[in-house]
């Protein structure tokens, strides 16, 4: 009884033991973190290969062929790890604890992508979605009604791409410029838990049940304040956000897939949609908003007034109620749509802060006169050097000069590997010849024509850039509602002009240069030293250049790990090549009846040189982090 206690107790300790050994063995010679279900199975067949191969033979085990069976053991666990490394690399397939979540996550997302391929069929996308049509006549307007079904996610996607002239046709721009986020109401039972649960109904004296605006993403009603401040109350709508985040999920992998493709990965399709989810996420918080209206306030004069912000959460924003009439209903005023021209335009040149969204809707004419500004849940940020580039853009349309306009674009940009500066001059000669010419009335049109030469020479144009030029196309169709035939583009050179003109007055040249001479003061210091210690170094002939090569840390890990794998295959051919001439060896001491010792040897280096072998290859088909 006591023997089997002890057979009982150490055999599943034995076999752990030897699962833990196999598994160090197999992560240390392959280098990979591998799963402990994958390595006990793989142990398991490996044990039953090893018991067959030596359970066939009449042999009996002795010390000289302990190594060769746990060598034929290693191997056969290595080399299903490997095998399955190449067909199934680890992390490929999430952990069993989470396959619950993922089979939940699967179901709503396969729900939605019926619901989505319905709307898609309903509005005549079905032959395009099978590959069958090959005319897009009407496709632009049955791409934009399908987005507008959608939902949320759907419409911001497409008022996004129809900012990105230069990834789709002008049908498709224009097109997909019309899509509104209008949406009915949702009940006011709904809207007062959200409104209760994040501020309290007991912060307001009262809050009309009638929306003012509804949106897909949030509603506006107005309301008074226990201060008696008249105030409006931005309330997310209760289901947006989980219906949001499982529509980025499906274009999240929907951009995976098209990444793929060589027109995906030209264009950065896995970056845009990452950029997307990012903005749109930024405007489902409305804590957010209130930092954007902060920020744009701190950076603006009073020309155009912003609302003030009494309370934020996440879900509820509350602030000051604009006394105006809509845009679409007030009277002509050119002067107006100047003052709100050159508001927008200090903000993108000179603030790096600006609202991306200035579309009639959130334009308001306000009872003193002023023009009043909301929604501030899309504000773009551009650092300095990208407003450089773009100050030196217009300085370069307004002299019309090719060259200043490919340095300008060429900084905007990101560029190729290979580009010919050249040949794109030339290109953007013939476009301001085009456009600038003598009696021509440059619009905002001609961006369209700038845009197809950036795709047309492989040109990337960051997502900060293509908000300012959606900003700037948004702003000319409300411009034209405050002032028709009001020109941006001449409009926008005039302001470029006066800000280089306010650049070179004496005072502004006078403290350039004084903050230029200060950040170099310091290296002036030290540089007459340092000529002298050169001169002297010359004169004395101990002038020398040290340089060190692999200086980066991603050269050098490439070197070193390069180095590893032709040693490690140097040493497995070795390995391999000896173990053949030992097979072939006659002689040598005896370990047991009709196998001798060279044989032995001979097999062991023929598992070491496999074991190394297969390192080699997990390396070479492992993915690339």
């Amino acid at each position: 009884m006591g023997d089997f206690l002890v057979y009982t107790i150490g055999f599943p300790i034995t076999f752990l033991l030897l699962v833990l050994g196999m598994a160090l063995a197999a992560r240390r010679i392959l280098g990979l973190r591998i799963g402990l279900i994958r390595t006990a199975l793989a142990c398991l067949m490996a044990m039953s290969v090893a018991s067959s191969a030596f359970g066939e033979t009449s042999v009996e085990p002795t010390a000289g062929l302990v190594t060769l069976q746990l060598g034929l053991s290693i191997l056969a666990v290595i080399g299903l790890l490997a095998f399955a490394e190449i067909i199934v690399p680890t992390g490929s397939i999430p952990p069993p604890t989470e396959w619950w979540g993922m089979l939940r996550r699967r179901i709503a997302r396969t729900r939605r992508y019926s619901r989505i391929t319905a709307i898609a069929f309903r509005h005549g996308l079905g032959p395009y979605l099978r590959g069958r049509e090959r005319t897009s006549t009407g496709l632009s307007r049955s791409l934009r009604l399908a987005l507008q079904d959608a939902g949320v996610t759907f419409v911001k996607l497409g008022q996004v791409l129809s900012t990105r002239a230069d990834l789709l046709p002008q049908d498709f721009v224009d097109e997909l410029s019309l899509l509104q986020d209008k949406v009915p109401p949702a009940k006011w039972e709904d809207i007062r838990v959200v409104l209760d649960a994040e501020v309290g109904l007991d912060a307001f004296t009262s809050v009309d049940e009638t929306p003012l605006a509804a949106a897909s993403i949030a509603q506006v009603h107005k309301a008074v304040l226990k201060s008696g401040a008249e105030v409006v109350v931005k309330v997310q709508r209760p289901d947006v956000r989980a219906v949001a985040e499982g529509d980025l999920d499906i274009v999240s992998r929907l951009a995976e897939t098209l990444q793929r493709t060589r027109w995906g990965a030209a264009l950065g399709i896995r970056d845009l949609a990452a950029g997307f989810a990012a903005a749109l996420r930024e405007e489902l918080d409305f804590k957010i908003e209130a930092r954007n209206i902060a920020a744009v306030a701190a950076a603006s004069d009073s020309s155009v007034t912003l609302p003030h912000v009494h309370m934020s959460t996440s879900r509820v924003l509350v602030m000051d109620r604009l006394d105006g009439v809509p845009l679409r209903g007030a009277a002509q005023d050119e002067g107006l749509a100047r003052t709100l021209l050159r508001f927008v335009l200090r903000q993108v040149m000179l603030d790096g802060v600006f609202h991306a969204d200035p579309h009639p809707g959130n334009v308001f004419l306000l009872s003193d006169g002023r023009l009043g500004l909301l929604d501030f849940g899309s504000v773009g940020r551009i650092d300095s050097a990208l407003r450089s580039a773009l100050q030196r853009l217009l300085l370069a349309i307004d002299r019309s000069d090719p060259a200043g306009l490919t340095d300008a674009l060429l900084e905007l940009t990101s560029r190729p590997e290979e580009i010919d500066e050249q040949r794109l001059e030339r290109s953007l000669g013939q476009f301001m010849a085009r456009h600038l010419g003598a009696g021509m009335r440059p619009d905002v049109e001609m961006f369209g024509d700038l845009f197809l030469i950036v795709s047309r020479f492989g040109l990337s144009i960051p997502p900060e850039i293509a908000a300012v030029f959606r900003a700037l196309a948004t702003l000319e169709g409300t411009l034209a509602v405050l002032a028709p035939g009001f020109n941006i583009v001449v409009e926008s050179r005039a302001f470029a002009a006066e800000q280089i003109s306010e650049r070179l007055t004496p005072e502004s040249v006078k403290r350039t240069m004084a903050e230029e001479l200060q950040a170099v003061l310091p290296m002036l210091r030290r540089l007459p030293r340092r000529i002298d210690r050169i001169t002297g170094a010359m004169e004395q002939g101990r002038l020398s250049m040290s340089m060190r090569l692999f200086a980066d840390e991603r050269d050098r890990s490439f070197i070193t790990g390069l180095l590893h794998q032709v040693m490690l295959t140097a040493l497995g051919a070795t390995a391999g090549v000896m173990a053949v001439l030992l097979l072939g060896s006659s002689g040598g001491p005896q370990v047991v009846q009709d196998i001798g010792l060279y044989q032995v040897l001979g097999y062991n280096l023929l598992i070491v040189s496999v074991l190394l072998g297969l390192r080699v290859v997990v390396a070479v088909f492992r993915p690339r982090a």
